[in-house]
């Protein structure tokens, strides 16, 4: 059994690729310096980073992550089983086991897998004020509570439309696939799943002229062989040693 973890302490793979980030980015936009020695030559510069977040519906880049995470503010434990194999996706169609929504039927389209969280389009809402101030009454706006995979949504079975549990398995190919553990049928992962701030889908996205072409990644440009650089060099100008060590002794 994976061991229950306090806060968690990295940013899922599921986030990484929705916000088609980089991972260097992610973890500069959130780092927070705990504490650090003096800038002065007798000390040893040592500097001890945050490990510990809170991680919240907010993503980890935004300003609103950052004021939920203040720093030198430790939160309150939040215990929870990190799931090892996630089979949610955006898109996904889920089936409400509880609350005011229970037997109601949605589509998933935010996911937090952090905190195991997923909010159905629609689902499991409350309704809040803002901007409310003595002259103005405020607008009501309707906002999406996150539910937990583990206990508040199931996947529905595309055979007949009910609640399964999913896990991942190999096809004779050595395709990994999602598959219903009740009746065994394929679960197709949604188109909605490849959607990011940049494109639609991987296929239609056309490519910009600061991108890096495809052909540029597929072409080959280095060929390991059984040498130094200098040798490498030496071979590539034409330079040839013709010099004669001189001989060494162990004693």
């Amino acid at each position: 059994m994976p061991r229950l973890s306090n806060l968690v302490r990295c940013v899922s793979d599921m986030t990484k690729q929705s916000s088609n980030l980089p991972e260097s980015y992610i973890k500069r936009a959130m780092e927070q310096v705990s504490w650090q020695t003096p800038k002065a030559k007798q000390y040893r510069q040592v500097v001890v980073k945050r490990k510990k977040y809170r991680f919240t519906t907010h993503r980890p880049w935004t300003e609103q992550f950052q004021s939920q995470n203040p720093p030198g503010v430790q939160r309150a434990k939040v215990f929870m089983e990190p799931l090892l194999d996630w089979t949610f996706f955006k898109g996904d169609r889920v089936e409400v086991l509880a609350g005011p929504d229970k037997g109601k039927q949605g589509l998933v389209n935010y996911i937090v897998q952090e905190r195991n969280w997923v909010m159905v389009e629609g689902l499991n809402c409350q309704y809040q004020f803002l901007g409310k101030k003595k002259n103005y009454p405020g607008m009501m706006m309707k906002i999406e509570n996150p539910l937990s995979v583990t206990e508040h949504v199931a996947l529905l079975d595309p055979s007949d439309n009910k609640p399964t549990q999913a896990e991942w398995r190999y096809t004779e190919e050595g395709e990994r696939v999602r598959v219903s553990v009740r009746t065994g049928r394929l679960i197709p992962i949604p188109t909605l799943a490849e959607e990011t701030p940049d494109y639609k889908s991987k296929a239609s996205y056309a490519e910009q002229s600061k991108d890096t072409i495809s052909d540029d990644l597929t072409q080959i440009t280095f060929q390991p062989t059984l040498k130094t650089f200098e040798m490498d060099i030496a071979e590539k100008m034409n330079i040839k040693d013709d010099r004669v060590p001189i001989k060494t002794y162990w004693y």
